[in-house]
């Protein structure tokens, strides 16, 4: 096999493979051996019919197609190899000739791995967020702790009121007409929490168990069935049941029976410590954040259009992942929002180019300071990973390939670029005068 690599603009490349036309025919003959017993020519018991017979009778095009795609994907790893070409994006292939005797040859376009030209990227100045933490922020967490340990009380003797969980039935029509999901029954329902459209919880509330009523309401004109759209609508309710939330009070009783803590103050102070470090966590992750915006904006990048596609797919297959841990198909999604494929493509460009960016910026740096990861740094990550999966560390070793392995380092090379921006900052704290005249 040979490979002409030719380099393009903006950091693209054309590799031009020639796969020699010997193994174009044996890749032809594996194919005639895994299709034989498909053919059915009189004469011929089934699979016994010789290549060359297939051959005469369907003519040998009949075995090009599988032939080419069994090729293909060897031969372009093979390539790459040979190349030695650092390649950021899937291939562009275009087989440009093959057949029987003949070379298989194919060109595949491909993005390179820009260089970039680092702006400045020691002594910046950022500033600070503020870690202070007030009672108020305290009281907050309490009161959704609080929330979490209330016990829900059937109530029998009283309407329904704002803060009530209720039960209900109900069908929905417009214009008279039933529409899809407009009909529940022992549907549950918190009053005040705005899951329902327009004032439909509202005008539920008064009503005592067994009640009915009609209810009318409007959709919001976004609504994300057109069927239904900006319609007014009726739903005629029945309450099944009510039940009130009671909560606990806060007090020393309350931190011994829901904390390890055998006060309300030692709660206290535990909340405040943990809001501390959340908020210091955020504080260094957005000085970090405008600190490689800084970085980047005084670079040169000249990312080539096939890198960041290849980025904006895997941001696609993301997004479709968590899209399915809400029960909801991609499919559905896009219908829901009534967003296309496009649309969609296009609003992920600018965080896609700016993942690139940054990427790009720190493994310059890693470079530049000749950032090392040691065996004993990427020892020290498995363990960590081990325990987040519950796993003995040699066993999770086992399972790794070298390739993971090696990219768990280049992660690390990355993170400790950002250590080190960071700690070459000046670090301007909230009290201060951030000057950016200077």
């Amino acid at each position: 096999m040979s490979v002409q690599v030719e380099k393009l603009e903006h950091n693209m490349a054309k590799l031009t493979v020639t796969v020699p036309a010997a193994e174009f025919n044996a890749a032809m003959k594996k194919v005639y051996n895994r299709r034989k017993n498909s053919f059915n020519i009189p004469g011929f018991r089934k699979g016994k019919t010789p290549m060359s017979m297939v051959e005469k009778v369907y003519g040998p095009e009949v075995f090009y197609e599988d032939a080419v795609n069994d090729l293909l994907p060897d031969a372009y790893d093979e390539a790459v190899k040979e190349s030695g070409l650092d390649i950021v994006s899937r291939p562009d292939i275009a087989v440009t000739d093959f057949g029987k005797n003949k070379d298989l040859v194919f060109t595949a376009e491909v993005a390179l791995k820009p260089e970039i030209t680092l702006g400045e990227y020691k002594g910046l100045e950022v500033q600070k967020d503020s870690v202070e933490v007030s009672d108020d922020e305290v009281e907050a967490e309490l009161k959704k702790a609080q929330e979490q340990n209330g016990v829900e009380v059937d109530i029998e003797d009283r309407p329904v009121k704002e803060g009530d969980i209720i039960t209900l039935n109900y069908a929905g029509t417009v214009d008279g007409v039933p529409f899809d999901g407009g009909t529940a029954e022992s549907q549950r329902l918190e009053i005040g929490s705005h899951s329902f459209i327009d004032t439909f919880e509202d005008q539920l509330v008064g009503l005592n168990i067994g009640d009915e009523k009609d209810v009318e309401v409007t959709f919001p004109e976004e609504y994300h069935s057109a069927e239904v759209a900006g319609k007014p609508a009726n739903f005629h309710v029945k309450i099944l049941g009510i039940k009130e939330k009671q909560l606990p009070e806060i007090d020393d009783d309350f931190a011994q029976d829901t904390t390890e803590f055998d006060s309300l103050e030692e709660y206290k102070e535990d909340i405040k410590a943990k809001l501390i470090m959340g908020k210091e966590e955020r504080a260094k992750s957005a000085m970090e954040n405008e600190l490689l915006a800084q970085i980047v904006e005084s670079s040169e990048i000249d990312i080539p259009d096939a890198m960041l596609q290849t980025q904006i797919d895997r941001m696609v297959d993301e997004f479709k992942q968590r899209i399915s841990y809400q029960g909801l198909t991609f499919e559905q999604y896009l219908q829901y929002s009534g967003q296309s494929m496009d649309a969609l493509r296009e609003s992920l460009r600018p965080d896609a180019e700016k993942r690139i960016q940054g990427s790009l910026v720190l493994e310059a740096i890693a470079a530049a300071e000749g950032i090392e990861v040691s065996d004993e740094d990427l020892q020290a990550e498995l363990e960590r990973m081990a325990t987040m999966y519950q796993m003995d560390v040699a066993q999770l070793s086992t399972y790794m390939q070298e390739e993971e392995k090696e990219n768990i380092r280049e992660n690390l090379a990355v993170q400790k670029a950002v250590d080190f921006i960071l700690d070459q900052a000046k670090i301007v704290e909230p009290s201060e005068e951030l000057d950016f005249e200077d």
